[in-house]
């Protein structure tokens, strides 16, 4: 019996696949200085670990270095040295980088959930991360002790022709903007990535079953137990090593949004292009003010000091902030159309467009249902002689009271200079003390990377590749 005849785009994939493999995939040679390095490094920390009676347990290379599922221009190699578990944590501080200055050059202190190195090896770059030694990855103690399992887990199943399907399906991603799951991008982890396309068998099959998912995605056997997962959850994927853990925390819905559309668009007509990772081209305020021209809106910016934090920390309290300004501006009357936010090395940036930059002097308030004691209590405060009444009280269509009154501040900059030292943006980002913050309108704001990249948000929504075909 002859097989079905294979569609045009089907041929054309495989053309442009077979292009990208070869594009990405590190050199043999290269392969083989990785390898070396992957048993050098760990054999010399064992070394030193020896000559100062060092309490290490384990040194170990894994993630994509140790299984060759790296980009040919992406690599770090990441070097775990893993302690016992009764190591009081300051110790495992102290002796995790006193190993790792000891075997890098150039090392710098990095810090995640506790400091770490990274500098140079044999012309590579490392990450020297310290963590337990533990024997059950479902109990870790710190946010690392689970890499040797999931190293195990994936060296054992990954075949040569499966690590080139998992680097034609990060460099995809990585196209698009979505790999990585750092705090900054909410996007594919690495090892996410590879459980992916070890469970569809490769990247096109990865792509054929994401083009149907609905968000939240559950790829879980029906017959076990989710793992407690938080409200906005995008994609749930249960850990090979920890049925406790979902594997996608890190990715957020507008990702995984974008890329089930992309997949779908890929399938559809597959070019070398979807592989190419676009230069970003800064977005200057003078385009955004064009922009907001046509669309007849208004631009806020607030802008804060940076905190000394690393993006991990930080972009989650950006968030945060961004999330509690559009929501004042909400509830003070205003016509929100969209937010962006963003940071660079000096301040954290917020903006905000409204339909309107002045809101009706008009505040309608709520009063108590008629025939409640407290309707005497909201009389007597509205009738007063120097009450500010445009109208009312009266009594509305569902029963309950109102009273019309004149706001203050109108003008949307006004209002929010006056609500962001009393809300709550995020525990660093909060002001101190009042003066620190300046809200003012985008045309008397300054370019910045930061405002760049937030009026990227707000008025540069577009699906990526629709920009490159």
């Amino acid at each position: 019996m002859s097989s079905s005849p294979r569609s045009v785009a089907d041929v054309e994939a495989d053309r442009v696949e077979s292009a990208v493999a070869a594009r990405i995939a590190p050199a043999p040679e290269f392969l083989g200085r990785v390898a070396r390095v992957r048993e050098e490094l760990p054999e010399r920390v064992r070394e030193i670990a020896r000559s100062r009676s060092s309490p290490l347990v384990r040194a170990i290379v894994a993630g994509s270095a140790a299984r060759g599922t790296f980009l040919s221009d992406r690599l770090d190699i990441d070097l775990f040295l893993l302690f016992p578990p009764d190591l009081p944590r300051d110790r495992l501080r102290e002796e995790g980088l006193a190993l790792g200055r000891a075997v890098l050059t150039d090392p710098e202190t990095r810090y995640a959930e506790h400091p770490y190195l990274r500098g140079r090896y044999e012309g590579f770059s490392v990450d020297a991360v310290p963590g337990f030694a533990i024997t059950d990855p479902a109990h870790p103690i710190s946010a690392v002790d689970r890499t040797p399992f999931h190293q195990a887990y994936l060296a054992e199943r990954e075949t040569p022709a499966e690590v080139g399907q998992i680097r034609l399906a990060k460099q995809f991603l990585r196209a698009l903007g979505v790999y990585g799951s750092e705090a900054k991008t909410e996007g594919f982890s690495g090892y996410l990535v590879e459980l992916l396309v070890l469970k569809y068998g490769s990247f096109r099959r990865f792509l054929s079953a994401a083009r149907r998912w609905r968000i939240p995605a559950r790829l879980m056997d029906p017959a076990s137990e989710a793992p407690r997962l938080p409200e906005d959850v995008a994609l749930v994927l249960t850990d090979p090593v920890d049925p406790h853990r979902n594997v996608a925390t890190a990715l957020s819905r507008r990702n995984l949004g974008l890329f089930v559309v992309a997949a779908g668009a890929y399938l559809d007509a597959p070019s070398l292009t979807w592989f190419d990772v676009p230069q970003p081209v800064p977005f200057s305020r003078a385009e955004a003010l064009r922009r907001t021209a046509e669309r007849a809106s208004h631009v806020g910016v607030v802008e804060l000091p940076r905190p000394e934090l690393v993006d991990d920390t930080l972009y989650p309290q950006i968030r945060k902030a961004e999330g509690a300004i559009l929501k004042e501006a909400e509830d003070a009357g205003f016509e929100v159309l969209g937010s962006g936010s963003a940071a660079d090395p000096e301040r954290v940036v917020v903006v905000l467009e409204v339909a309107h930059r002045l809101r009706s002097p008009v505040h309608l308030r709520d009063g108590p249902p008629a025939g409640i004691d407290r309707v005497g209590q909201f009389l007597g405060k509205w009738t007063t002689k120097d009450a500010s009444v445009l109208q009312g009280p009266y009594v509305r269509a569902d029963g309950s009271l109102g009273v019309e009154t004149r706001w203050t501040e109108c003008e949307l900059e006004a209002v929010l200079a006056e609500a962001v030292d009393r809300l709550s943006l995020g525990k660093n980002l909060t002001p101190g003390e009042r003066g620190m913050t300046a809200v003012r309108p985008l045309s008397e704001s300054v370019d910045s990377d930061a405002l760049s990249e937030a009026l990227r948000q707000l008025l540069g929504k577009k699906l990526p590749w629709l920009g490159r075909r």
